[in-house]
C-alpha cells in the first residue's frame, strides 16, 4: 500500500512527521462502455479545441477560468509555495470531546503512520493523550487544491485522520421530517422498543455486500455462457393500510422465532425497561400511572 500524502502533524511545538494511507477501499464492480455492434471499446481522449489534436499528459496544464476567455495558469510549484501553514502540515487547532462531533460531519478516513524512528515517540504520545481523555483533535490541512477540516482519533493503536465536512457543506434537513400532527401512542412506542430488544445487536463484521456478490454471480454465469441466476419473486405487500400495533407485535414474534426465543409478542412490559420520563405529570400526584391513550386501529403505512 502506497501513501497518498506525506507531511507532519503539528500541535503546539510538537511536530510528528507522518505518512497518510487510505483506511478504506472500494470493492464496487466497474463497467466499461463498448460499441454494441462490434464490442469495440469506447475511450475518452483529451483533445485540444484549437488544434483538434489529442494531447499527452505532459502537454496538459492547469488553469483557472477568469471569464471572458482569460485563463490564469496555476502550476504545481505555485500550489507547493502557497502562503498557507497547512500546505504541508496537519495543524491541530483544538481538542474536543468525541461525543460533541456529529457523525454527519465525518468523511473518508485515513491511517497515519509515523515517518521514521524520531516520529515514533511523539506519535505514541499524541495517541495515548487522545485515548486517556476520550477526545478528538480538530485539524486543518490542505489537499487537492483546497483547505480541509479533519479530526484525529484513535482506532486500535493507530491514529486516524477523519476528513470532515465544513459547516456550510451540511444541508439543512428542515421540512423533511413528518409534521407535528403525526400522533404516536405510548403503547406503539413500547412495542417499537420491544421489537428493538427482540432484534438485538449484531457483529458488524458479519455484514457483506450482497449486491456485489449477486452481480459477480451474474457476470460469471454470462462469461461461462450460462443463464444468469434469477432473483426469487418477492411477496406482494398486503395493502396500503396496516394495523401498526399488529405489525409491531408480529415483528417481535418473528424476531424472537429467528433467535430461537419462544414467547409472547407483548414484551413491552419487561421489568428491567427504564421508566419513561414525562413532563405532563404534576409533582405530588397520587403516584398512579396515567392511563395510556388507546392506540389507533389504523395507520397509514
Amino acid at each position: 500500500m502506497r501513501p497518498v500524502w506525506s507531511g507532519a502533524v503539528s500541535f503546539g511545538l510538537v511536530t510528528i512527521p507522518i505518512k497518510v494511507f487510505p483506511a478504506t477501499e472500494d470493492h464496487a464492480i466497474s463497467f466499461r462502455q463498448y460499441h454494441t455492434a462490434d464490442q469495440g471499446r469506447i475511450r475518452y481522449r483529451k483533445v485540444c479545441e484549437l488544434e483538434d489534436k489529442e494531447l499527452a499528459p505532459e502537454e496538459i496544464g492547469r488553469a483557472y477560468d477568469a471569464g471572458g476567455g482569460t485563463l490564469v495558469p496555476v502550476s504545481d510549484q505555485d500550489l507547493d509555495r502557497l502562503p498557507l501553514p497547512t500546505a504541508k502540515a496537519i495543524e491541530v487547532s483544538a481538542f474536543v470531546d468525541a461525543d460533541r462531533i456529529d457523525p454527519l460531519r465525518f468523511g473518508r478516513p485515513y491511517f497515519l503512520q509515523a515517518a521514521g524512528d524520531l516520529a515514533a515517540k511523539p506519535y505514541v504520545l499524541l495517541r495515548e493523550a487522545l485515548k486517556r481523555t476520550d477526545r478528538i483533535a480538530l485539524t486543518k490541512y490542505a489537499w487537492h487544491n483546497r483547505e480541509r477540516l479533519g479530526a484525529l482519533r484513535v482506532v486500535g493503536d493507530t491514529i486516524v485522520l477523519q476528513a470532515m465536512h465544513w459547516p456550510d457543506e451540511i444541508r439543512s434537513a428542515e421540512g423533511l421530517a413528518p409534521g407535528e400532527r403525526v400522533d404516536v401512542s405510548d403503547a406503539e412506542v413500547d412495542e417499537a422498543l420491544a421489537l428493538m430488544e427482540a432484534i438485538g445487536g449484531t457483529d458488524l463484521s458479519a455484514y457483506r455486500d450482497r449486491y456485489r456478490e449477486a452481480l459477480e454471480a451474474v457476470i460469471q454465469a454470462k462469461a461461462e455462457g450460462k443463464e444468469p441466476p434469477v432473483a426469487e419473486a418477492e411477496e406482494a405487500p398486503a395493502g396500503q393500510v396496516v394495523d401498526l400495533m399488529a405489525a409491531l407485535r408480529n415483528s417481535v414474534r418473528a424476531a424472537q422465532e429467528r433467535r430461537g426465543e419462544p414467547g409472547e409478542a407483548d414484551v413491552h412490559e419487561l421489568a428491567d425497561r427504564p421508566a419513561k420520563k414525562t413532563g405532563s405529570r404534576k409533582a405530588g400526584g397520587s403516584g398512579k400511572p396515567a392511563a395510556k391513550k388507546a392506540p389507533r386501529k389504523r395507520a397509514a403505512s
